[in-house]
Protein backbone atom coordinates (compact mmCIF):
# COMPACT_ATOMS: atom_id res chain seq x y z
CA UNK A 1 0.00 0.00 0.00
CA UNK A 2 1.13 3.62 -0.63
CA UNK A 3 1.55 6.67 1.19
CA UNK A 4 -0.19 9.41 -0.39
CA UNK A 5 0.15 12.92 -0.03
CA UNK A 6 -2.70 14.96 -2.01
CA UNK A 7 -2.12 18.74 -2.72
CA UNK A 8 -5.09 20.93 -4.07
CA UNK A 9 -5.46 23.59 -6.46
CA UNK A 10 -6.06 27.44 -6.81
CA UNK A 11 -8.70 28.38 -4.49
CA UNK A 12 -9.53 25.00 -2.86
CA UNK A 13 -7.82 23.12 0.57
CA UNK A 14 -7.40 19.83 1.48
CA UNK A 15 -11.33 19.40 1.97
CA UNK A 16 -11.81 18.66 -1.84
CA UNK A 17 -10.34 15.29 -2.05
CA UNK A 18 -12.46 14.14 1.00
CA UNK A 19 -14.46 11.54 -0.83
CA UNK A 20 -11.44 10.12 -2.86
CA UNK A 21 -9.51 10.48 0.24
CA UNK A 22 -12.02 8.24 2.34
CA UNK A 23 -11.91 5.63 -1.01
CA UNK A 24 -8.35 5.07 -0.87
CA UNK A 25 -7.92 4.78 2.54
CA UNK A 26 -10.49 2.06 2.20
CA UNK A 27 -8.26 0.06 0.19
CA UNK A 28 -5.57 0.57 2.89
CA UNK A 29 -3.33 3.57 1.53
CA UNK A 30 -2.32 6.51 3.84
CA UNK A 31 -3.77 9.08 2.39
CA UNK A 32 -2.57 12.79 3.78
CA UNK A 33 -4.48 15.71 2.12
CA UNK A 34 -2.52 19.10 2.75
CA UNK A 35 -3.81 22.24 3.20
CA UNK A 36 -1.57 25.04 1.39
CA UNK A 37 -0.53 28.20 3.02
CA UNK A 38 -3.26 30.18 3.03
CA UNK A 39 -6.07 27.57 2.53
CA UNK A 40 -8.46 25.80 4.42
CA UNK A 41 -6.89 25.59 8.09
CA UNK A 42 -3.85 26.80 7.91
CA UNK A 43 -2.84 30.43 8.90
CA UNK A 44 -0.09 31.79 7.06
CA UNK A 45 -0.94 35.04 6.35
CA UNK A 46 -2.42 35.08 2.60
CA UNK A 47 -0.62 38.14 1.87
CA UNK A 48 3.11 36.14 2.53
CA UNK A 49 2.10 33.38 0.23
CA UNK A 50 4.44 32.57 -3.07
CA UNK A 51 5.02 29.47 -4.56
CA UNK A 52 7.49 28.36 -2.76
CA UNK A 53 5.85 29.12 0.25
CA UNK A 54 3.57 26.22 -0.69
CA UNK A 55 6.20 23.56 -2.20
CA UNK A 56 8.09 24.28 1.39
CA UNK A 57 4.48 23.09 3.16
CA UNK A 58 4.73 20.13 1.11
CA UNK A 59 8.59 19.40 1.74
CA UNK A 60 7.62 19.33 4.77
CA UNK A 61 4.79 17.05 4.67
CA UNK A 62 6.62 14.30 2.95
CA UNK A 63 9.48 14.92 5.46
CA UNK A 64 7.32 14.24 8.80
CA UNK A 65 7.08 10.66 7.97
CA UNK A 66 10.40 8.33 6.97
CA UNK A 67 7.99 6.26 4.78
CA UNK A 68 8.30 6.83 0.96
CA UNK A 69 5.54 9.00 -0.67
CA UNK A 70 3.63 9.41 -3.84
CA UNK A 71 2.73 13.50 -4.33
CA UNK A 72 -0.82 14.14 -6.25
CA UNK A 73 -0.85 17.71 -7.78
CA UNK A 74 -4.17 19.02 -9.11
CA UNK A 75 -4.14 22.20 -10.66
CA UNK A 76 -1.90 24.49 -9.64
CA UNK A 77 -1.10 21.66 -7.27
CA UNK A 78 1.02 20.67 -10.10
CA UNK A 79 3.06 23.57 -9.92
CA UNK A 80 3.26 22.90 -6.50
CA UNK A 81 4.61 19.10 -6.56
CA UNK A 82 6.87 19.81 -9.30
CA UNK A 83 8.74 22.71 -7.32
CA UNK A 84 8.57 20.30 -3.75
CA UNK A 85 9.74 17.28 -6.20
CA UNK A 86 12.85 19.10 -7.34
CA UNK A 87 13.51 20.64 -3.58
CA UNK A 88 13.52 17.26 -2.16
CA UNK A 89 15.92 15.53 -5.25
CA UNK A 90 18.28 18.38 -4.63
CA UNK A 91 18.58 17.98 -1.12
CA UNK A 92 19.07 14.49 -1.46
CA UNK A 93 15.95 12.74 -1.15
CA UNK A 94 13.68 10.95 -3.72
CA UNK A 95 9.52 9.69 -3.65
CA UNK A 96 7.97 6.88 -5.69
CA UNK A 97 6.34 9.22 -7.93
CA UNK A 98 4.38 12.45 -8.48
CA UNK A 99 1.03 12.05 -10.26
CA UNK A 100 -0.60 15.19 -12.27
CA UNK A 101 -4.43 15.60 -12.02
CA UNK A 102 -5.52 17.76 -14.99
CA UNK A 103 -2.23 20.19 -13.13
CA UNK A 104 0.38 22.42 -14.56
CA UNK A 105 3.56 20.48 -15.34
CA UNK A 106 6.47 23.48 -15.56
CA UNK A 107 9.63 23.32 -17.14
CA UNK A 108 11.96 25.40 -15.60
CA UNK A 109 11.54 29.37 -15.97
CA UNK A 110 7.87 28.54 -16.29
CA UNK A 111 5.21 30.18 -13.83
CA UNK A 112 1.58 29.07 -14.10
CA UNK A 113 0.32 32.37 -15.74
CA UNK A 114 2.73 31.71 -18.85
CA UNK A 115 1.74 28.40 -19.11
CA UNK A 116 -1.75 29.47 -19.28
CA UNK A 117 -1.62 31.96 -21.79
CA UNK A 118 0.02 29.38 -24.12
CA UNK A 119 -2.46 29.29 -27.51
CA UNK A 120 -3.52 25.92 -26.22
CA UNK A 121 -4.93 26.93 -23.22
CA UNK A 122 -7.65 29.59 -24.82
CA UNK A 123 -11.05 28.81 -22.88
CA UNK A 124 -9.46 28.76 -19.56
CA UNK A 125 -12.51 29.64 -17.68
CA UNK A 126 -10.66 30.22 -14.69
CA UNK A 127 -8.27 33.33 -15.97
CA UNK A 128 -11.29 34.67 -17.93
CA UNK A 129 -13.81 35.03 -14.34
CA UNK A 130 -10.97 35.60 -11.49
CA UNK A 131 -11.30 38.57 -9.61
CA UNK A 132 -8.07 40.39 -9.05
CA UNK A 133 -8.04 43.03 -6.39
CA UNK A 134 -5.99 44.09 -3.38
CA UNK A 135 -1.70 44.82 -3.02
CA UNK A 136 -0.08 41.65 -2.81
CA UNK A 137 -3.03 40.89 -5.21
CA UNK A 138 -5.21 38.13 -4.19
CA UNK A 139 -8.13 36.08 -6.50
CA UNK A 140 -11.43 35.06 -5.91
CA UNK A 141 -13.51 33.02 -8.15
CA UNK A 142 -17.57 33.92 -8.68
CA UNK A 143 -19.65 30.95 -7.38
CA UNK A 144 -21.83 30.32 -10.90
CA UNK A 145 -18.64 30.82 -12.99
CA UNK A 146 -16.78 28.46 -10.17
CA UNK A 147 -19.51 25.80 -11.03
CA UNK A 148 -18.67 26.14 -14.20
CA UNK A 149 -15.21 25.96 -14.38
CA UNK A 150 -14.52 23.54 -11.89
CA UNK A 151 -17.13 21.09 -11.39
CA UNK A 152 -19.35 21.17 -14.43
CA UNK A 153 -19.72 17.41 -14.07
CA UNK A 154 -20.95 17.24 -10.72
CA UNK A 155 -23.97 16.77 -8.62
CA UNK A 156 -25.46 19.96 -8.59
CA UNK A 157 -25.33 19.42 -4.47
CA UNK A 158 -21.87 18.76 -4.48
CA UNK A 159 -21.01 21.82 -6.77
CA UNK A 160 -22.77 23.70 -4.74
CA UNK A 161 -20.96 22.48 -1.81
CA UNK A 162 -17.67 22.83 -2.85
CA UNK A 163 -17.96 26.34 -4.93
CA UNK A 164 -18.80 27.49 -1.28
CA UNK A 165 -15.91 26.78 0.68
CA UNK A 166 -13.53 28.32 -1.96
CA UNK A 167 -10.68 29.88 -0.31
CA UNK A 168 -9.09 33.56 -1.63
CA UNK A 169 -6.07 32.75 -4.21
CA UNK A 170 -2.52 34.72 -3.71
CA UNK A 171 -2.13 35.63 -7.14
CA UNK A 172 1.91 36.00 -6.40
CA UNK A 173 1.85 31.79 -6.55
CA UNK A 174 0.53 32.20 -9.93
CA UNK A 175 3.21 34.72 -11.54
CA UNK A 176 6.53 33.04 -9.51
CA UNK A 177 8.32 30.81 -12.25
CA UNK A 178 8.97 27.13 -11.51
CA UNK A 179 12.98 27.22 -10.43
CA UNK A 180 13.93 23.36 -11.14
CA UNK A 181 16.40 21.07 -13.05
CA UNK A 182 14.26 19.90 -16.25
CA UNK A 183 14.58 15.90 -16.41
CA UNK A 184 15.37 14.91 -13.35
CA UNK A 185 15.03 11.47 -12.78
CA UNK A 186 11.79 11.39 -11.36
CA UNK A 187 8.58 9.41 -12.21
CA UNK A 188 5.87 10.94 -12.86
CA UNK A 189 2.15 10.47 -14.48
CA UNK A 190 -0.60 12.57 -15.49
CA UNK A 191 -4.08 12.16 -15.86
CA UNK A 192 -5.66 14.42 -18.69
CA UNK A 193 -9.49 15.27 -18.01
CA UNK A 194 -11.05 15.71 -21.34
CA UNK A 195 -14.20 17.75 -21.07
CA UNK A 196 -11.70 20.64 -18.74
CA UNK A 197 -12.97 24.47 -18.90
CA UNK A 198 -10.44 25.39 -16.06
CA UNK A 199 -7.12 23.94 -17.67
CA UNK A 200 -7.91 23.31 -21.48
CA UNK A 201 -7.33 19.75 -22.56
CA UNK A 202 -4.53 20.78 -25.27
CA UNK A 203 -2.91 22.47 -22.82
CA UNK A 204 -2.71 19.36 -20.68
CA UNK A 205 -1.61 17.14 -23.57
CA UNK A 206 1.18 19.82 -24.23
CA UNK A 207 2.48 19.98 -20.46
CA UNK A 208 2.46 16.09 -20.40
CA UNK A 209 4.68 15.65 -23.43
CA UNK A 210 7.11 18.27 -22.48
CA UNK A 211 8.24 16.50 -19.84
CA UNK A 212 8.73 12.73 -19.54
CA UNK A 213 5.66 10.87 -17.80
CA UNK A 214 6.06 7.13 -17.46
CA UNK A 215 2.34 7.10 -18.04
CA UNK A 216 -1.14 9.49 -19.36
CA UNK A 217 -4.37 8.23 -18.74
CA UNK A 218 -7.37 10.57 -20.18
CA UNK A 219 -10.41 10.78 -18.00
CA UNK A 220 -13.66 12.33 -19.15
CA UNK A 221 -14.36 14.48 -16.81
CA UNK A 222 -14.62 17.96 -15.80
CA UNK A 223 -11.62 19.44 -13.72
CA UNK A 224 -12.75 17.90 -10.50
CA UNK A 225 -12.70 13.79 -11.01
CA UNK A 226 -12.05 13.54 -7.64
CA UNK A 227 -15.66 15.08 -6.93
CA UNK A 228 -17.81 13.57 -10.40
CA UNK A 229 -15.90 10.65 -11.23
CA UNK A 230 -14.72 9.79 -8.18
CA UNK A 231 -14.98 5.86 -8.50
CA UNK A 232 -12.87 6.05 -12.47
CA UNK A 233 -10.22 8.65 -10.59
CA UNK A 234 -9.64 6.67 -7.51
CA UNK A 235 -9.25 3.64 -9.68
CA UNK A 236 -6.60 5.25 -11.83
CA UNK A 237 -4.68 6.18 -8.88
CA UNK A 238 -5.16 2.78 -7.34
CA UNK A 239 -3.76 1.38 -10.48
CA UNK A 240 -0.73 3.98 -10.71
CA UNK A 241 0.76 3.17 -7.03
CA UNK A 242 0.54 -0.49 -7.85
CA UNK A 243 2.47 -1.00 -11.02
Amino acid sequence: MARLILVHGAFHNASCWDAAKAKLEAQGHTVEAVDLPSHGHDTTPIETVVLQTYADKVVAQVNSKSEPAVLVGHSMGGMVVTQAADDIYAAGGSLDQVIYVAAFLPRNGQSLVELAGQPEGAGDMVQANVVVAGEPPVGTMPTDEAIQAFYGECDPAVATAAAAILDPQPILAFVMPAQITDDRDISRRYIITTHDKALPTPLQRKMSAETKCVEIVDIDSDHSPFLSHTDEFVSILNRFVND
